[in-house]
C-alpha cells in the first residue's frame, strides 16, 4: 500500500460489501437509574440483504442492495449498472481480495471507463475508509430497527443519505489518506 500516498485522493474509489438484516438492533442503551433497560430483539425469521458500495473522498457513494451473497454475477451487475457510470478517467478503484472482485468482465468494464483497479493487501481493513462507512451505516440501521424487507430497504436508503463529505474526509484521514490543500 506504499502506492496510496502517491495517488490523488480525489481519484480513489474504495469499494466493499456488507450485510444487513431485519433483526438488527442496538446493543447498548440507557434507562433511568436503578431500572433495567428492556428492548425487543427479534429472532428466528429475518431477512438478510447484501450491500455493495463505493465511497469517494467527497462522500459520494455508489450503492446497490441485493438478496444473497456477492458472487461474480452480482458483482459484475453492480459494476455495470452502478459503479461504472460513476467512474471518471483516472479513477482508481480500490478493493479487497474477495474472489468476485477478480471477475475479468467487471475489471474490463472498470478499465473501459479510464479507471484502474488496485487490490488491497490481504487482511488490511485499516487501509480502507469504507469500513468506517459501514460502521456508521450499521449503527443507523440498528437505530432504525427495520423489521421487514421494505422497512430495511427504506432504512438503507436513509442511512446512505446520512453519509456526508465531512464523514468521508475523516474516514480517509483515519486511513492516512489526505487531500492536499490548494
Amino acid at each position: 500500500m506504499q502506492m496510496l500516498p502517491t495517488l490523488d485522493p480525489h481519484a480513489l474509489v474504495f469499494l466493499d460489501e456488507s450485510g444487513a438484516k431485519t433483526n438488527m438492533t442496538r446493543l447498548r442503551g440507557r434507562s433511568p437509574g436503578g431500572s433495567r433497560l428492556y428492548a425487543h430483539a427479534p429472532h428466528g425469521h429475518w431477512c438478510t440483504t447484501t450491500l455493495i458500495s463505493s465511497i469517494r473522498l467527497n462522500g459520494e457513494t455508489a450503492a446497490m442492495e441485493l438478496p444473497g451473497a456477492t458472487d461474480s454475477l452480482a458483482f459484475r451487475t453492480y459494476v455495470e449498472v452502478v459503479l461504472a457510470p460513476s467512474l471518471h478517467d483516472g479513477d482508481v478503484v480500490v478493493m479487497d481480495n474477495l474472489g468476485a472482485h477478480y471477475d475479468e468482465a467487471a475489471i474490463i468494464m472498470i478499465e473501459s471507463r479510464g479507471a484502474r483497479v488496485l487490490f488491497l493487501p490481504p487482511y488490511s481493513p485499516d487501509f480502507n475508509p469504507i469500513e468506517k462507512m459501514w460502521s456508521k451505516i450499521k449503527s443507523l440501521l440498528r437505530k432504525l430497527e427495520a423489521r421487514t424487507r421494505e422497512e430495511l430497504s427504506a432504512a438503507i436508503t436513509n442511512a446512505f443519505e446520512a453519509v456526508t463529505a465531512k464523514d468521508a474526509e475523516g474516514w480517509f484521514s483515519s486511513c492516512y489518506i489526505t487531500a492536499l490543500q490548494s
